[in-house]
């Protein structure tokens, strides 16, 4: 019970409940990092990452925290692991030298792109929703896994299951 009082004071933005939680879950977040950097990396700025993303928006994520899905540090967990391995390939994307990056891919439309227009039945509704989620909505995979009542990897695998439909139609389409 301690536990969601702790969440809601955190939810008001209360600086005592915000500096418990810190001092009681931070070797849990630093652990799970860690486990992700596997040397490489500052685990610091990484873990200072999964902290900043926690109480980003109000503390927007921290509060689709469902204690019936999941316990409070597995649930840390998988945030701080997703959080750590997304801001290690945004670092590893910016090493990227820019004369090494093909003019093709950096040139835009100066006009607003259409939405595509899908064929029915090509995707299913949940695949869909994933989608419009991931990309419309700039949610990350545990975000969209806790809002859907579903496990991350079930979003990863929806996405993923969805970008070979549309892969093979339009491919198809292109010959």
């Amino acid at each position: 019970m301690a536990q969601e009082i702790d969440l809601l004071a955190l939810g008001r933005g209360e600086k005592s409940a915000w500096d418990a939680f810190v001092r009681r879950y931070s070797g849990l977040i630093v652990s799970a990092v860690r486990g992700v950097a596997h040397g490489g990396g500052d685990v610091e700025d990484l873990v200072q990452e999964v902290f900043v993303r926690l109480c980003k928006d109000g503390f927007r994520l921290l509060k689709t925290y469902d204690p019936a899905r999941a316990g409070l540090s597995t649930w840390l967990t998988i945030v701080a692991r997703s959080t750590a391995r997304d801001a290690l390939r945004r670092r590893q994307l910016a090493l990227t030298p820019l004369d090494a990056v093909p003019e093709r891919l950096l040139a835009t439309d100066a006009a607003p792109r259409e939405k595509l227009k899908l064929p029915d039945g090509l995707l299913s509704p949940r695949q869909k929703l994933v989608l419009s989620m991931l990309y419309d909505q700039d949610m990350e995979v545990a975000e969209i896994a806790v809002a859907l009542g579903v496990d991350p990897q079930t979003v990863r695998s929806t996405h993923h299951k969805a970008m070979l439909k549309l892969r093979s139609h339009f491919s198809i389409e292109q010959q």
